[in-house]
């Protein structure tokens, strides 16, 4: 789970909303979450991506782009020959999460490490 990522909006002091890019590698994903009032927008940049979206496995052609509510479980992951880099926007920003006193249900229902089964075994 550890994917190179930059805080674009970091250097702004944004507490409306959150920005970061983010390059998967072959092979890669992001942790398995949901936002308990985030809603977040998903750009591709560079690339083919691909994300599941509670049950549902949808691809991302280059410049295309996914809107997730709070709620659903969401995860990126790259399952091509090919890195891919995203452009990440959350807002609200001031979420709660596990590390800052938030409860850790609300955003890992389940096995945040889990992978899709397109990178299993």
């Amino acid at each position: 789970m550890h994917v190179p990522n930059a805080d674009i909006l970091a250097r702004v002091g944004s507490d409306a909303m959150g920005a970061k890019l983010w390059r998967f590698p072959p092979g890669s994903a992001s942790t398995l979450h949901r936002h308990v009032s985030a809603e977040e927008f998903y750009f591709v940049l560079e690339g083919t991506g691909r994300m599941r979206i509670g049950e549902e496995t949808i691809t991302v052609e280059q410049h295309g782009s996914v809107h997730v509510p709070p709620e659903p479980l969401r995860q990126v992951f790259n399952d091509t020959d090919e890195s891919v880099l995203w452009l990440m926007i959350g807002a609200p920003d001031n979420e709660l999460e596990p590390a800052q006193g938030g409860n850790r249900e609300d955003f890992y229902p389940v096995d945040p490490t889990q992978l899709p089964k397109e990178l299993g075994p």
